[in-house]
């Protein structure tokens, strides 16, 4: 029996962490609603999960603090995408990362959020290893660029959540990415 309780510990770690990578839930898309006389400051969140009502409510408080006319274009490209079986950040992803950057550390408050997907190729384990590879390489460079690590989340969702669910090139194409989700104080690009 003793030792089947030390089997059984390192067994239930192992799962906890491979499923707990998967286990943080997408923010929701939503469009928020103004109510009352005084726009930007009352965000309506009725009816709304609580993921969502925190969003309505950062979208709110949105900043513009560190976005000017140069960098808007780049902080409005929240994704990056990858080669196949590659989380090296290409040329092209630079200056959008060093843009987010440049607003991360003009708002210490502001988080962010880097989820990690893969095509449909390839094993479950494997595809979460490189979906969390690919958002720890997008992570390491904006820490490289003085961005604080507690304002940024590196998750993997793998194979499990494709924005295009063909099975060709270039659907591969578009779920190879890392998508960069502002859960506080999101840039105001207005």
């Amino acid at each position: 029996m003793q030792m089947l309780k030390y089997l059984t510990l390192p067994l239930l770690a192992v799962s906890l962490v491979m499923t707990g990578c998967a286990s943080r839930k997408p923010a929701a898309e939503i469009s928020t609603g103004v109510t009352g006389g005084n726009p930007g400051t009352t965000v309506s969140t009725d009816g709304l999960s609580e993921d969502a009502a925190l969003n309505a409510q950062n979208l709110a408080g949105a900043s513009a603090k560190g976005v000017t006319e140069a960098n808007k274009a780049f902080l409005a490209k929240r994704v990056v995408h990858f080669g196949f079986d590659s989380s090296e950040l290409s040329n092209e992803d630079y200056q959008t990362l060093q843009a987010h950057a440049q607003f991360l550390l003009a708002n210490f408050n502001s988080k962010l959020a880097l989820t990690g997907h893969t095509d449909e190729r390839g094993t479950r384990e494997y595809n979460m290893a490189l979906g969390e590879r690919r958002a720890k390489a997008v992570q390491s460079f904006l820490i490289s660029n003085g961005v604080s690590p507690n304002q940024l989340e590196a998750v993997s969702y793998g194979k499990e959540m494709p924005v295009n669910p063909g099975h060709n090139e270039a659907a591969w194409k578009e779920n190879r990415r890392v998508e960069l989700n502002y859960e506080a104080v999101p840039p105001l690009l207005k």
